[in-house]
């Protein structure tokens, strides 16, 4: 039985707490939130000890997962770190880049579990597709939604386009060399809007695209390689292989082999907390590692970056 916590219950954090309180290989010892309102909603529900400062719980949990504002993320992974339990710590994994190589180091000398929480690696969709893939030679992603404050502490690279950066990278597994973006505030005083154009080393191009101002809700990548196009619809969990086929049709175009199929919804946040919960008590690797999200940072970083450029440039 691993004694676990979540710090932060606010819209997402509810959301690990539930699954810490059904999880058999589980006791959730208790959350803690600054706001009374969150803490005491999610401490009720599922009949736990609430907390005002998660201080309060160090010393006292196996595993805990991290669901703060981005900016917290760094000194609250560091203080479980160091009290000896393991941690899953939502995405954005920190605000810095120099703030990620250090949690990694920090996790390596206490031996502890770092997992980063990029749930689309537990897309049932995602998963599906890997057996598919071959080397693509260009990849293009776009998440959409409509504006909410929630999540505006940070820029849309860093809240919305990093779960395709972090696919796109699991994907191509080759190193960046030339990143080309653009983007746009409309509602935030942070970038709402922003396009990124990644160039790798082996060759491959990836276009993404991510609107937290959008009418409409979109989740889905496309990749082309060589013996086919794939489309993945991220939100409702549709895959689609489209290939060449054998024969010629009456009008002497090649035929078009089209396999389409639709998974059920699942449960990624389960299934995500169950992986950290595996690793935690057998000491396995993490399904998406401190690695993992130090390099999805960094790559989003850079993104950010080039965006400011082209607004000071252009402003």
């Amino acid at each position: 039985m691993i004694r676990t916590a979540v710090v932060g219950v606010g819209y997402l954090g509810r959301f690990h707490a539930q699954k810490y309180a059904t999880l058999p290989n589980s006791h959730l010892v208790g959350v803690a939130d600054p706001s009374s309102q969150a803490r005491m909603a999610v401490a009720a529900e599922l009949g736990v000890a609430a907390y005002a400062d998660y201080r309060e719980l160090l010393g006292h949990v196996n595993a805990v997962s991290i669901v703060t504002p981005t900016p917290l993320h760094f000194e609250v992974a560091k203080d479980f770190l160091d009290a000896g339990a393991s941690i899953l710590v939502e995405k954005p994994m920190t605000v810095t880049v120099a703030e990620g190589e250090l949690l990694i180091e920090l996790a390596r000398r206490a031996n502890r579990t770092l997992q980063v929480g990029h749930l689309e690696r537990f897309n049932a969709a995602v998963q599906a597709v890997q057996p598919t893939l071959t080397v693509p030679r260009f990849i293009e992603s776009a998440r959409l939604a409509p504006f909410k404050y929630r999540g505006t502490d940070v820029d849309v690279v860093l809240d919305l386009m990093i779960h395709d950066i972090d696919l796109i990278l699991s994907i191509v597994r080759s190193p960046v060399v030339a990143v080309d973006a653009i983007g746009s505030s409309v509602f935030s005083r942070e970038v709402d809007i922003a396009n990124a154009r990644l160039r790798f080393a082996n060759g491959c191009v990836a276009n993404a695209t991510a609107s937290r101002v959008s009418l409409k809700t979109e989740r889905k990548l496309r990749l082309f390689q060589d013996d086919a196009y794939i489309s993945v619809d991220l939100q409702q969990k549709v895959l689609t292989v489209i290939r060449k086929g054998t024969g010629v049709g009456a009008d002497g175009m090649p035929q078009v082999a089209i396999d389409e199929t639709t998974y059920e919804q699942g449960d990624a946040l389960k299934d995500e907390i169950v992986a950290f919960l595996d690793s935690v008590a057998t000491g396995s690797p993490p399904a998406v590692s401190g690695e993992d999200g130090l390099l999805a940072l960094r790559t989003a970083v850079s993104i950010a970056e080039q965006v400011a450029s082209s607004r000071r440039q252009f402003s």
